[in-house]
């Protein structure tokens, strides 16, 4: 199914299960690419340097359009894959807002529109939902808008440069190594602040987080096809088979400018006896007639989808280091039940845009005071009880429906309790009104849940899941509260940053940024520098 493909897909196949095979039966490598100096640099030319295009093009595009001086160092060529994102309209708007793309230019990106999603797990009633994931960025379109404005901004842009190491020293940090940017080598570069922008696989990350396991991963294969029916609506999340194998099976489908895009996801730990990602395509082809109603010989493939994505319980990641902070991927700051990538970034784009900037500005460049933009969020941890309610572990015996007959129950419940409290889990922003009113409403209405819930996740899973439950009210509390607290203008400005951050890991944390307003002074571009160097 594979072999018609352009390029070696099944060389990347097996590259990326070699890692994921690694993950299970060998040690976590612990990479030293970060050291410390106490001689200050002679120059420091740059106020940021981003390493990783992809998802770091977004900040370095709107730092330099505030007028910083910004290098972005990417290991290829900067350009999207042929794959789109899929996002919410409502979410995109915050790169209009933040004036990084114009309405035209955003429509421009978009690849495909449709409405509505469906719900649903076994033989389970349907549920329908709208405006969620229902918008196909085109990656291709998107990044090179985002590249020519970075350019124009005054950006550097080093393509075919990969990030070796750095060393950090009391005013700056020194992206050191050669890096080959095109048949040129590249000098070592000096500046202020150095972002991560390389994802969960980060030599950075790795380094920081000294041989910590993923606590979670999502599995996921996948093919965008033609010959198969397009229609006009998505599967959010579809299951139709029982547990095989200690995995519980869901699927993703979304029109697509080239086809129809049709995923195969599953949430493991990291026992030696999961399956790899060879074993879960081909159970994807298996399955991929019925799923679809198709015959395998109908569809013509245009590209394969796959990937292992990591997630911990100690996030969003706060680096040890000062002067280095990571965002997107990198950060972790993203629910352990979605995979994070651009649509995490984009939620968290305003705030990180703001912040950063803030920083810069008042020098408040120490790992305290850049700690303060990766805080904790409540609403993100308490998703971690969900994930583990959606996989069996090795060995454990479940019913072969029980985990489809728990997520039928508690949808069908946040449905009744409204829109608002669907959407808010279905985006990744939990709130803590709508949870308190699912888990009573679940209590209350079918109880003989509860014991089969607590079999299954552990009393121990419990027990660390309260104190995040607690946090995420007493979060929702905060935030109202700093609505009436007076304005901080008499603060100094390194002071401000301070309470700025703490106001936007209240609102994050509680999931009040579901509806962020964009009229915030806060989280609008600013125009003016104050050159800190």
């Amino acid at each position: 199914m594979l072999s018609p493909l352009a390029g070696d897909v099944l060389t990347q196949l097996c590259r990326m299960d070699q890692r994921w095979f690694d993950w299970r039966h060998q040690p976590p490598q612990k990479p030293t690419v970060i050291t410390a100096e106490t001689s200050p640099l002679t120059t420091v030319d740059w106020d940021v340097v981003v390493c990783g295009g992809t998802l770091g093009i977004f900040m370095a595009a709107a730092l330099a359009q505030r007028g910083w001086r910004v290098a972005l160092l990417e290991r290829g060529i900067l350009c999207g894959r042929d794959q789109e994102w899929n996002i919410s309209r409502s979410e995109l708007q915050s790169l209009v807002a933040l004036e990084l793309l114009s309405v035209e230019e955003l429509e421009g990106a978009i690849a495909s529109e449709f409405n509505p999603n469906r719900i649903q797990f076994h033989q389970g009633e349907a549920l329908w939902v709208k405006d969620v994931l229902n918008i196909g960025v085109d990656p291709v379109t998107l990044l090179e808008t985002l590249k020519q404005r970075f350019l124009a901004a005054g950006g550097t842009l080093l393509e075919q440069a990969p990030f070796q190491g750095a060393s950090i020293h009391p005013n700056g940090v020194q992206v050191h190594g050669s890096q080959v940017h095109g048949s040129q080598v590249v000098p070592p570069l000096t500046t202020r602040l150095l972002i991560d922008a390389m994802g969960h696989f980060s030599p950075i990350v790795a380094q920081a987080r000294q041989g910590e396991q993923p606590d979670g991963i999502c599995l996921v294969v996948g093919t965008c096809a033609q010959g198969i029916p397009r229609g006009d609506q998505g599967d959010l999340m579809v299951s139709f088979t029982p547990l095989s194998n200690h995995c519980q099976y869901f699927w993703e489908a979304f029109p697509a400018r080239a086809g129809r895009t049709t995923y195969l996801f599953t949430y493991v730990d990291l026992h030696p006896q999961r399956p790899s990602l060879r074993d879960l395509m081909a159970d994807y082809f298996d399955l991929l007639p019925e799923y679809q109603g198709v015959s395998l010989s109908d569809i013509q493939i245009q590209r394969a989808l796959f990937g292992v994505f990591p997630s911990y319980r100690r996030s969003p990641l706060q680096f040890p280091w000062s002067r280095m902070v990571p965002i997107g991927d990198s950060s972790g700051s993203q629910s352990p039940l979605s995979f994070g990538g651009f649509g995490a970034m984009i939620r968290h784009l305003p705030r990180l845009i703001t912040g950063i900037h803030e920083a810069l500005d008042c020098d408040t460049l120490t790992q305290a005071d850049l700690a303060c933009l990766q805080p904790y969020q409540p609403n993100l941890s308490v998703t971690w009880l969900f994930q583990k309610a959606m996989r069996a572990e090795v060995g454990q015996s479940l019913a072969p429906n029980q985990i489809n007959h728990l997520l039928t129950t508690i949808f069908a419940t946040m449905t009744t309790a409204g829109e608002g409290v669907l959407q808010s889990f279905l985006r990744d922003v939990v709130q803590f009104p709508a949870l308190t009113q699912t888990l009573l409403q679940v209590t209350l209405q079918h109880p003989h849940l509860i014991p089969t819930i607590l079999t299954q996740v552990g009393g121990r899973a419990l027990a660390t899941w309260l104190p995040h439950y607690v946090g995420l009210g007493l979060y929702q509390g905060l935030d109202r509260l700093s609505t009436h607290l007076p304005a901080s203008a008499l603060l100094s400005p390194q002071a401000q940053y301070r309470w700025h951050r703490w106001r936007e890991a209240w609102q994050f944390g509680s999931g009040q940024d579901s509806e962020p307003s964009y009229g915030d002074p806060l989280l609008l571009p600013s125009r003016q520098r104050t050159d800190a160097s």
